[in-house]
């Protein structure tokens, strides 16, 4: 770089395109149009309040993915849940999951920083 020559960051954008996207995201699994009920979706999300067996299935999905198996799938789908809501509520799960860790790792970068806001 030459002398003398300073570089000037660019402005922030007033809305973060990664928060707005994850915003999107989670209203189109959360009450978009789908197979399972948006009241399951929502628990499945929370990974709380979830009945067996799909309760074993989606603490996997959150936990312990690599664990996940067939028989997991197979019981769920036995006890009377279609493929389709198996499907979106596994996402709602896997999403639930990573957007604790999202937040907890903002919330973990605003207090080492100081900043005191996580987004």
């Amino acid at each position: 770089m030459a002398a003398g020559v300073r570089l000037k960051m660019p402005p922030l954008p007033t809305e973060d395109k990664k928060r707005t996207a994850q915003r999107a995201l989670l209203h189109r699994i959360l009450t978009g149009e789908g197979r399972a009920s948006a009241d399951h979706r929502l628990r499945a999300f929370n990974n709380a309040d979830v009945p067996e067996p799909l309760s074993a299935l989606l603490h996997k999905v959150a936990a312990r993915p690599t664990q996940v198996t067939e028989a997991d799938f197979a019981a769920t789908g036995a006890s009377g849940f279609s493929e389709d809501e198996i499907f979106e509520l596994v996402i709602c799960a896997a999403v639930g999951q990573a957007t604790r860790q999202y937040e907890a790792g903002l919330a973990a970068l605003a207090e080492a920083i100081g900043s005191g806001n996580g987004g």
